[in-house]
């Protein structure tokens, strides 16, 4: 597979991007087309890399009709959000009102909030979904303990003053 430089000074620009990349796939790109520039086989560079032919040919193409600069990988998009980011700030006042009634519960955890965006929205998502949706809206998963709705601070105060302790013997 003989492939001629791009630009002059291409050989030693790339010896130095395979000195200092620390990512050993994107190493090992560089290094196919170095092989190639080297004049080595495409068969022979795959053998050495331990890749298949294919990878071979598509980066060391890349080089050739592009350059240098095309050899960083391309991002990759990702999958797209569950919830769409319009319904992230009706989602959030949702939150902030606390659990309701219909909720049947005191406090909101994450199974809850999975619930609360299938039924309101429409969205069925995994936990670890529904916890990344939490973070990404600037929520922690921590929660203060609840109070139970008979809770009376003075009875409790009242409870401690008066209860005999207890001896260490």
């Amino acid at each position: 597979m003989q492939v001629t430089e791009r630009a002059a000074g291409d050989r030693e620009r790339l010896e130095k991007m395979i000195r200092h990349e620390p990512n050993a796939t994107q190493r090992d790109r560089l290094r196919m087309v170095r092989l190639a520039l080297d004049g080595e086989e495409k068969l022979r560079i795959a053998e050495l890399l331990g890749v298949g032919k294919a990878t071979v040919e598509r980066w060391v193409y890349r080089y050739r009709d592009h350059g240098l600069g095309a050899l960083k990988p391309l991002k990759q998009p990702g999958a797209r959000r569950r919830l769409d980011p319009a319904h992230h700030e009706r989602l959030r006042a949702r939150l902030d009102a606390g659990p309701t009634e219909a909720d049947g519960v005191c406090t909101l955890r994450g199974e809850d909030v999975r619930r609360i965006i299938a039924r309101e929205f429409g969205v069925k998502m995994s936990l670890d979904t529904a916890y990344r949706t939490l973070h990404r809206l600037g929520y922690s998963c921590q929660a203060p303990r609840p109070r139970h709705e008979h809770h009376d601070p003075q009875a409790q105060a009242e409870f401690r003053e008066l209860a005999p302790l207890f001896s260490a013997s």
